[in-house]
């Protein structure tokens, strides 16, 4: 699994306490809500199994995959709390959630003296700003960190269409259903940061990823060759004026959620998402 390689790759070229290792689990499953296991329960076997990965005592952000309509919030914080107490986990966040759900889970936290979720990995980037409806104002008021991913939505904001697609590109069809019924509209935005890009010298990468910057704490930006990670670190150094970011932002039309946020309802509760839970192997 990518924690067993990133354990790996830590104890052979980090010390621990010179980086920040933040990992995810999922909700329960059907098995375990069938046979029982409770919210704190599962919580526990998921760190545990988490940390026996990594090869850690601990993580630095643990970070909650969805909002869990089928376990009492009550039970996911209680859960949560015990892991910080334990010293698994240094701090505890969420990813895809609304802001209200956050606000609620903060809410009862703050009431029963639990760790706070302090993060929240969202879908956001320069052509998906819904985020900037309600969870944008709400982490900014709160001094919660938002740390998205999808930052280049898919590639698609590291080139122009039809330039140099990837293999990812051409058959992620998760990708393609969240961006495709866009496109038009977002090739729009597309070509200014293109225009941008060659305006500073720098990549399109660099553009998206400097605009994003201003906008969050820590963007999750994927990569599968060491070009793609040093193109990102990059885009630290970029600094856009305010109206280079205005000219970017100017064509953006709203767009609807698709997704893992347009099953955030009750009635998909049970429906199959977009994860996958398989038991990879990793070879020694």
């Amino acid at each position: 699994t990518s924690e067993q390689y990133v354990g790996r790759a830590l104890r052979g070229f980090a010390k621990r306490e010179d980086v920040v290792v933040a990992t995810k689990f999922l909700p329960r499953t059907q098995d375990e809500i069938e046979n029982g296991i409770s919210g704190q329960q599962h919580i526990e076997n998921m760190i545990d199994t988490s940390l026996q990965n990594l090869g850690m005592d601990y993580v630095d952000l643990y970070i909650y995959h969805m909002w869990d309509w089928q376990t009492p919030i009550e039970d996911i914080m209680d859960g949560l709390n015990r892991i910080v107490k334990a010293g698994k986990a240094r701090y505890i966040g969420i990813s895809n959630c609304f802001a209200w759900q956050i606000a609620k889970a903060n809410a009862l936290a703050e009431k029963e003296g639990f760790a706070k979720f302090v993060s929240i990995q969202g879908h956001y980037n320069l052509i998906f700003r819904e985020e900037e409806r309600e969870m944008v104002p709400y982490c900014n008021e709160e001094n919660i960190a938002l740390t998205p991913y999808s930052a280049l939505a898919s590639g698609r904001l590291s080139r122009l269409p039809g330039e140099g697609g990837t293999k990812r590109a051409e058959e992620d069809a998760y990708a393609k259903f969240k961006y495709d019924a866009t496109a038009a509209q977002d090739n729009v935005i597309i070509a200014r940061v293109a225009e941008l890009a060659e305006k500073h010298g720098v990549t399109m990468t660099e553009v998206s990823l400097a605009w994003l910057l201003t906008k969050v704490t820590s963007p999750v930006a994927g990569a599968t060759k060491l070009h793609h990670i040093e193109g990102a670190a990059k885009a630290v150094d970029l600094v856009l004026s305010p109206e280079e970011i205005l000219y970017l932002e100017e064509p953006y039309v709203p767009h609807p959620l698709a997704g893992v946020m347009a099953q955030n309802k009750p009635s998909a509760a049970k429906e199959k998402h977009v994860w996958s839970t398989g038991d990879q192997k990793i070879g020694k």
